[in-house]
């Protein structure tokens, strides 16, 4: 439905030039969301999908590995939207404290995500709500460190911003002022915590987050708060026990129709398209996390079953093997301290691992060792090609 344009503009200048910076209507939309019976379907699949994400950690043998796996490549596909240029290993390599080489720049923001994500899931599980302070709070962490430090981490911004172009007087997109930024942030607060959200989960997620983005309440890391609010926002309303949808891969293979129906929503008012898109998003997002995770389970078993045929040594083989399950990447010291296994027996049960053809030693060197889990990072590396 074309509802016409979805906020006000107001003339405002900036660096001596006369913009248009657009302030959004608080949500839900009027008039209300047309459900057809095609949409009806889109939204019962994507929420029977979901259903089935939140049901996999029965199969799995300890949930915990998946979504520190899921988490981290999360945090690399969100940064690489902004232009980042790391892999997986490398902030796997950049998380172990043995391993100085690891490279610094990209990486640092991609570990900045996986921190502010913990730290909102740490808060929320103390039961802390879901708000514009939590929000700040991990936007914080998410600038602590790299490009945007500068960028008043954890503050609302207080100057103009805007989306494509080099100023914002030949911007595409110029978001609110920063005078009205705290009162477009205060009323989708209201509506992240129930208040005048009529929609079932999925639908109000998939409006809050194009309200983010059009607010972009931060002078840097809109981008990463925004999608990280997606897998909060399930989270917190139920929807997931674990917060393991994370829709950047989607989002990255469909750039163009992400930002084209952005730009519906805010200049149309087709929130019905970009609907439309989100749960496709999700219904597909959710299958392809399921199918991986009955993949790592089905890799953890037939790596399991080399190992028994280790003889007297499968023991000690198979605790290297379990730590090596929850950190695919890994030296000796962390073995030994995951394991509680002496320095002898952990390099013991790694090189059982090697000649199995499950662990691979990636340094070349005879001391300072790091082991990698080839298969295992395979697996959740598909798709984070850098862009």
């Amino acid at each position: 439905m074309k509802r016409g344009i979805t906020g006000e503009y107001r003339i405002t200048v900036v660096g001596g030039e006369t913009v248009q910076a657009f302030i959004p209507k608080p949500l839900p939309p009027q008039p209300p969301l047309e459900f057809t019976p095609r949409r009806q379907r889109l939204l019962e699949r994507a929420t029977l999908a979901l259903g089935r994400l939140d049901s996999i950690s029965l199969l799995l043998p300890d949930p915990d590995i998946f979504l520190y796996a899921y988490v981290r490549r999360e945090a690399l596909l969100s940064s690489q939207i902004e232009g980042t240029q790391s892999s997986l290993s490398d902030l796997l390599l950049f998380e172990l404290e043995e391993a100085p080489g690891a490279p610094m720049d990209d990486v640092v923001e991609v570990s900045n995500y996986v921190a502010a994500l913990e730290h909102g899931l740490q808060r929320l599980a103390g039961g802390f709500p879901l708000s514009n302070r939590l929000i700040r709070e991990m936007h914080a962490i998410l600038l602590s460190r790299g490009r945007g430090s500068r960028k008043t981490p954890g503050a609302f911004r207080r100057t103009q911003n805007w989306i494509g172009g080099t100023r914002p007087g030949n911007a595409h997109f110029v978001p609110p002022p920063p005078d009205e930024v705290p009162r477009c942030m205060a009323d989708l607060e209201r509506f992240l915590n129930g208040e005048n959200a009529p929609y079932p989960t999925l639908v109000n997620v998939a409006l809050a987050h194009v309200q983010f983005e059009t607010i972009h309440p931060f002078l840097d890391g809109n981008g990463r708060m925004g999608r990280l609010l997606i897998a909060f926002m399930l989270h917190h309303a139920g929807a997931l026990q674990r917060p393991l949808l994370y829709l950047s891969l989607y989002f990255k293979q469909h750039r163009e129709a992400y930002y084209r129906l952005l730009d519906l929503v805010r200049r149309e008012g087709n929130w019905e398209a970009w609907l439309d898109f989100f749960l496709e998003g999700v219904e597909q997002t959710a299958q392809n996390a399921v199918e991986t995770a009955q993949r790592l389970v089905r890799l953890f078993q037939e790596d399991a079953r080399k190992i028994r045929q280790a003889g007297r040594r499968a023991n000690t083989a198979s605790r290297v093997f379990d730590a090596l399950c929850e950190r695919p990447i890994l030296t000796l010291n962390e073995a030994k301290r995951r394991t509680g296994l002496s320095f002898p027996g952990a390099t013991t049960g790694m090189e059982i691992l090697v000649a199995s053809g499950i662990a691979r030693e990636i340094t070349g060197k005879k001391r300072n060792r790091i082991f990698a889990y080839d298969r295992y990072l395979a697996i959740l590396s598909e798709g984070t090609e850098p862009l």
